[in-house]
């Protein structure tokens, strides 16, 4: 499979497969998010996840996929890092704020540093429709942040501390899609860099949270577990649906079509999570997933 990804690089086949992931990637995030705003605390479920992705993982890191390159080991660093403060910023912001609240300010602020980073990391540069596009994915998210600002109820007395953490997220999803974007090229196998990344990824929070996954109980960690290794499942084709479609194709694209998943967490926010969304805030986010579309069929 490794042999035939490698093929598709850069080619017609390769940005309809970079599409199509993204969009799978978008899904799955929206249900990855709500996976850690459910009815667990958002720092044990975000530790039981990762547990489970770190082990899930380890086998195919340690025995199934080529080992990384020497110079790999420097950017696995740089990965870790930049993930851990993702991942404690999108703590603090699951713990302040509603789930359709937040996410979308998250998954919204994100592709405007991302598009940024690629032209100069990448040299890729939007055309002139792609700039509308990405100009109306931005006006559904601001958006919906000053309608969220002055009418949201649900958990009110934190949630300007919530949209700050919502926009640092934000610049933290940008970052992390861009420097992984770089590292899945950076070795010949992208599996390696996935099976890789997987089992480092998963030390961090749990590091943090020790004290708490130490003191559950079984009745308590029968459940958080289920939904750790669920999450885990969805964490494998969300993260690596977006990070394989990054090497395949353009990393803004990819990263402007991800923030369809915004539409997805409002249904699942309503649906699954019995959370208000009303008629404006849906047609906010999908002033969002237009832009999304814009970006694409401009592109």
């Amino acid at each position: 499979m490794s042999d035939w990804i490698r093929t598709l690089e850069g080619t017609p086949a390769g940005h309809d497969l970079a599409l199509a992931l993204a969009l799978l990637a978008a899904i799955l995030h929206a249900l990855f998010g709500a996976l850690q705003k459910g009815k667990h605390d958002p720092w044990m479920a975000r530790s039981a996840i990762d547990i489970s992705y770190a082990i899930i993982a380890a086998p195919f890191a340690l025995f199934v996929v080529p080992w990384p390159e020497p110079h790999m080991w420097i950017i696995f660093i740089g990965a870790m890092v930049i993930h851990a403060g993702y991942k404690y910023l999108q703590a603090m912001t699951y713990s302040r704020g509603a789930y359709t609240v937040v996410y979308p300010v998250v998954r919204g602020t994100g592709p405007l540093f991302a598009v940024l980073g690629a032209m100069v990391l990448f040299d890729e540069h939007f055309t002139a429709g792609q700039w509308v596009g990405l100009a109306t994915l931005l006006a559904g998210i601001f958006g919906l942040a000053a309608y969220n600002l002055r009418y949201v109820i649900v958990a009110r007395d934190t949630l300007v501390q919530a949209l700050g953490y919502a926009v640092a997220t934000g610049a933290f999803v940008a970052l992390y899609t861009t420097y992984d974007a770089y590292g899945i090229r950076a070795t010949y196998d992208p599996f390696t860099f996935l099976a890789w990344f997987f089992m480092f990824d998963g030390f961090f929070m749990p590091l943090i949270m020790r004290r708490e996954l130490l003191a559950l109980t079984r009745a308590e960690a029968v459940p958080l577990f289920k939904r750790g290794v669920l999450g885990a499942f969805v964490a494998f084709f969300s993260f690596g649906s977006i990070l394989m479609a990054t090497r395949l194709d353009k990393v803004g694209e990819a990263a402007v079509l991800r923030e369809t998943s915004t539409v997805f967490a409002a249904l699942i926010g309503w649906l699954v999570l019995k959370e208000r969304v009303t008629k404006a805030q849906l047609g906010l986010m999908t002033l969002i997933a237009a832009g999304a579309v814009i970006v694409e069929m401009m592109g």
